[in-house]
């Protein structure tokens, strides 16, 4: 019986194997793509976290009296303000509804609500704002952020919100309360915040 000669088998030629590195390459980057597409598309907030749209509860309830002082929610890093004829006066000079942003535009600190001298005082570096959020004095350089504020009735309707148009003369300028608004649900958008710089915006404009 002859022998057989087992006669071996041949390789992967060169080009052969590019092409398997090549495509597994691509699919790789298609598959990190893909994956990259779908997280960006989830929502970054939760509802009711700092950067999503909070609701504070309804108008009657949660709004402090005008010239009051104001009522922080810490988890939203918020002033709720209502802005009465004395605190515009000193400030901007516009009444009705605001919503600041808690940190201080100097250098990132948390500022406080100072009964005694009715205004908003930084505790790192001293820097000084009037209850609507503009500059008094200190080395901010620019008046308090504010966050955009709707109101909006049972039916998901909004009925009044902040002027956000960087080019319009009420631009974040507080929110005039309707009549009858005890029933509308405050929300505020912490996501969207708005600059006005260092000025008396309102009062410049007039």
């Amino acid at each position: 019986m002859a022998e057989q000669t087992l006669q071996p088998s041949p390789g992967i030629a060169r080009r052969e194997f590019l092409n398997y590195v090549w495509g597994a390459a691509i699919s790789l980057f298609l598959a990190q793509f893909g994956i990259g597409v779908y997280l960006f598309a989830l929502p970054r907030f939760r509802e009711g976290e700092f950067g999503s749209d909070v609701d504070l509860g309804v108008l009657s309830a949660s709004l402090p009296a005008p010239d009051s002082l104001p009522v922080g929610y810490a988890d939203v890093k918020a002033w709720l303000i209502h802005i009465g004829p004395e605190e515009a006066a000193k400030g901007q000079g516009i009444q009705g509804l605001l919503a600041i942003y808690k940190v201080c535009t100097h250098l990132g600190c948390l500022y406080k609500a100072e009964p005694s001298t009715a205004r908003f005082e930084c505790p790192c570096h001293g820097s000084k704002f009037y209850f609507d959020g503009t500059y008094i004095e200190g080395p901010a350089p620019r008046n308090l952020d504010r966050f955009v504020v709707e109101l909006v009735d049972d039916s998901g309707n909004v009925v009044a919100q902040t002027d956000d148009d960087p080019n319009s003369p009420t631009y974040g300028a507080p929110i005039a309360l309707p009549p009858d608004a005890g029933n509308l649900q405050i929300v505020v958008k912490t996501g969207k915040r708005i600059d006005l710089g260092k000025r008396h915006f309102y009062k410049d404009k007039a």
